[in-house]
């Protein structure tokens, strides 16, 4: 059964689609999260025109820069949600956007040198750590409960679409400035364009968040506050559970981003094509989440992160033993699918079972988590699998995704068992 309230009236996308604030911030973080995987494509194609510092390789400034880009998201995540839940969501999230749109301003107008260049990425990378948290708090505040399934199967499917499309589109995007608007800062102007566009949209939202600056409220203490959600999260089980679950969902996936390039000369094709995968698995997270956002009030005592990791599991063992390409682009799909049924339930209970004045709190954490999930495979994966060989490391990930499902699974059992004798 999937621990979350039941939808009173779950009208499925429709009630979403007719919730103009939800929409002002669905469409606000999407165009968000497009410019910055646009802004990523940006800092790495620049580098080209940034001379190599002394004692410095070439490959080496991309990692560099790759390292500036990603350790903001370790060292502040947590960081971030202290802050969500002091001020109000609204100023975080245009304030953020406005900031960074600022800030890729300014790339043209300062010197080329590498370490300006660095500064700036790990800059706005930080700033991008208060949005996030403040965008998950957000949306409890503008969707009604029964229909949180619904909002968070859209926010994920629009997750992993930006997530492929941007990355897709970025170069040709930025291409297409260089050449209408100018070489010295076309490029630059429309991922700050974009950033801009974003504040505009959610402009206009209003939240009942009812948090203003005022003296009422305690002097910030990011340590304390950090201290004080670890604390929650050990007294509420729920939540601490599905929080485990997205952490391993995003370990998976990490893993298998680097897994997909082996996974491409496995079936004949380039190194760097690696993306048809990743957008195979996509496009069934998308169809995944479509189903959760009709049918979630149906399936809503159906035990769908246990069937999500029991789908992966299965896909994950008989991906290595697959020589046709099209089946394996089907099993992508299917491990879309399972990731779906596993991510929006655990998101919606998470929001559903955290009280609003903790929310920045928590969603801070799981961003952290999150962000440290998708951070270690990265690093782990490649010498494992030399090491030991695709086929083992794929049947390994199966076994440890299936314990981990039924591990939770049951587990939740027992702490709503308690619940109820209490």
């Amino acid at each position: 059964m999937f621990p979350t309230e039941p939808g009173a009236v779950n009208k499925g996308f429709i009630a979403v689609l007719k919730n103009r604030g939800f929409m002002l911030l669905w469409i606000g973080q999407l165009v968000s999260q497009l410019a910055d995987k646009v802004f990523f494509v940006l800092v790495i194609a620049l580098l080209e025109n940034y001379p190599v510092p002394a004692g410095l390789a070439q490959n080496s400034m991309y990692s560099t820069l790759m390292v500036a880009f990603t350790i903001p998201a370790i060292l502040f995540g947590s960081a971030g949600g202290v802050f969500v839940d002091r001020f109000p969501k609204k100023i975080i999230m245009v304030g953020s956007d406005i900031v960074r749109g600022l800030l890729t301003l300014c790339i043209p107008l300062l010197p080329r040198d590498f370490l300006i260049l660095l500064l700036l990425t790990f800059t706005i990378s930080t700033v991008t750590q208060f949005f996030a948290p403040a965008e998950q708090a957000a949306i409890p505040l503008l969707v009604k409960k029964e229909n949180l399934m619904t909002a968070n199967a859209l926010f994920s499917s629009t997750m992993m679409g930006a997530l492929i499309v941007g990355f897709a589109v970025g170069e040709p995007i930025l291409s297409l400035a260089k050449h209408s608007i100018g070489a010295e800062y076309g490029q630059e102007l429309v991922v700050a364009g974009l950033y801009l566009l974003s504040a505009g949209i959610m402009q206009p939202i209003n939240f009942r968040d009812n948090v203003s600056f005022d003296n009422t409220q305690p002097v910030i203490n990011p340590w304390a506050d950090f201290k004080e959600g670890l604390r929650y999260l050990k007294k509420n089980r729920l939540v601490l559970n599905a929080m485990l679950q997205l952490t391993t969902l995003y370990c998976v996936f990490a893993t298998l981003t680097v897994l997909a390039i082996r996974l491409a000369e496995e079936f004949g094709l380039k190194g760097k094509q690696f993306g048809f995968f990743l957008a195979a698995a996509g496009v069934g997270m998308v169809l995944g989440a479509a189903i959760l956002g009709h049918w979630g009030d149906k399936l809503h005592r159906k035990p769908l992160p246990l069937i999500g990791f029991l789908i992966m599991a299965l896909v994950l063992g008989v991906f290595s033993f697959t020589h046709n390409l099209l089946m394996a682009f089907a099993l992508c799909a299917l491990l879309g699918i399972g990731a779906a049924f596993i991510g929006v339930p655990m998101q919606t209970l998470i929001q559903q079972q955290t009280p609003f004045t903790m929310h920045g709190k928590v969603f801070g954490f799981q961003n952290h988590a999150v962000n440290i999930a998708l951070s270690v495979p990265l690093a782990i994966t490649g010498p494992v699998t030399d090491a030991l060989g695709l086929r083992v490391v794929l049947v390994g990930l199966s076994i440890i995704v299936v314990s981990v499902g039924v591990w939770t699974w049951q587990n939740t059992r027992r702490v709503l068992r308690d619940v109820f004798l209490k």
